[in-house]
């Protein structure tokens, strides 16, 4: 599973985690409890990618992790590591010989040899850095660390992404918010150029492995599936006090800057000789779906914790949704082909716009001041793109 790490914890926001935090040392009593007196650390993320040869997408983000799948499903992260110890290789990366800074001069700078990444954000620039490589079947493992503090404006990327116009893209953005108040997950999936399929999410909640978003695999109607161009692995981190916090009414508090992020644990997994989709098309971990456990949780996430989803806007798409945009329980997707969806009487999920804090069942201790986060996206079929989410005490 991949894991990100968050220390979250300023004062206003710790009233709301208590009972998460003693509902998860119940069930990981070996977690250490640990309270700050003075202004937490940042929030760690842990990302993946996973990349299977032939028609499965499976970004697996763990707040810091990414999976891609093109052919396969992981359900379990050890379950593919098991499946595919025949097939990978690993090595651990070295930022000085696996990425690239990109932009922001100075601001991103290497350390440890090697296995420490920053990057900073003042009032004049941001920084970002990229993967040397292209990726398609493999896995990559990272931690992030995202702005601890007032956050508000600032965006942490983390994504794949392939170039040219009709580039794929698998994007996570980390929305700073006030003291106090939580981080925001911003998600997007680009196909051959075309995104504008938003989903965002409070990251305030206990889940263990629960699947937050799914991706459907719709080449059959049409929607192109992000699965034949090789992506490089991207990370930002910049100024967006327009739109990222409250819809830009909350501006970046730059007597905080710099800000800054962290990466670390780089950790890289890809084929030993030629992928081919035959070295994946069996066992019966190919078939794993959703249980009906999972489904109830996907459906409890995206009522209580989607602040927005693109599929629910009636006024950015009044001629009709996109294709893609169908309810979790429309079992038979190809079929929306022959179906003018402006007619049909669907069960769609609302989203309350107007969200502005976590729910308030949420009742935490004020003294918490540190929570590991960990979220997690990823295919569990060759036609499912699902996003998973997970907190633990730190």
């Amino acid at each position: 599973m991949l894991s990100w790490f968050a220390w979250l914890a300023p004062a206003l926001e710790l009233p709301r985690l208590l009972s998460l935090t003693l509902s998860l040392l119940h069930k990981h009593p070996h977690l250490p409890f640990i309270a700050h007196s003075s202004p937490p650390p940042p929030i760690y993320t842990h990302s993946s990618f996973l990349y299977y040869p032939q028609n499965t997408l499976h970004n697996i983000l763990s707040i810091s992790q990414m999976a891609f799948c093109n052919n396969g499903l992981c359900m379990v992260l050890l379950v593919s590591v098991m499946v595919m110890s025949s097939l990978m290789v690993a090595y651990g990366g070295n930022f000085y010989q696996d990425s690239d800074i990109t932009w922001g001069d100075q601001r991103a700078k290497v350390f440890n040899g090697g296995q420490l990444l920053s990057l900073s954000l003042d009032k004049i620039s941001g920084s970002g850095f990229r993967s040397k490589k292209e990726y398609l079947f493999g896995r990559i493992d990272m931690q992030l660390k995202l702005v601890a503090g007032n956050s508000a404006g600032t965006v942490t990327t983390y994504y794949l992404s392939s170039e040219g116009p009709t580039h794929d893209e698998i994007d996570f953005e980390f929305l700073g918010n006030l003291t106090g108040d939580p981080y925001i997950v911003h998600t997007n999936v680009f196909t051959q150029g075309k995104g504008n399929r938003e989903q965002q999410f409070y990251l305030c909640f206990l889940v263990d492995n629960t699947p937050i978003r799914v991706f459907k695999n719709g080449e059959s109607i049409g929607v192109p599936f992000p699965k034949n161009q090789p992506m490089r692995i991207y990370s930002s981190l910049w100024n967006a006090d327009d739109w990222a916090t409250r819809g830009g009414l909350v501006k970046t508090d730059w007597t905080k800057a710099p800000f800054t992020a962290y990466y670390r644990n780089f950790n890289v997994q890809t084929c030993s000789g030629t992928c081919t989709s035959s070295s994946f098309s069996s066992g019966a971990w190919q078939s794993q779906e959703l249980d009906a456990y999972s489904r109830r949780r996907l459906r409890w996430v995206q009522k209580n914790f989607m602040i927005y989803n693109y599929c629910t806007d009636f006024k950015r798409f009044p001629q009709g949704f996109p294709l893609e945009s169908r309810p979790i329980n429309f079992k038979d997707f190809e079929k929306m082909a022959a179906l003018d969806m402006k007619k049909v009487d669907v069960e769609v999920m609302e989203v309350d716009a107007n969200k502005t804090d976590c729910p308030a069942s949420l009742e935490l201790d004020s003294h918490l001041k540190d929570i590991h986060v960990t979220s997690s996206s990823s295919i569990l079929q060759p036609e499912h793109l699902d996003v998973s989410t997970s907190l633990r005490l730190g």
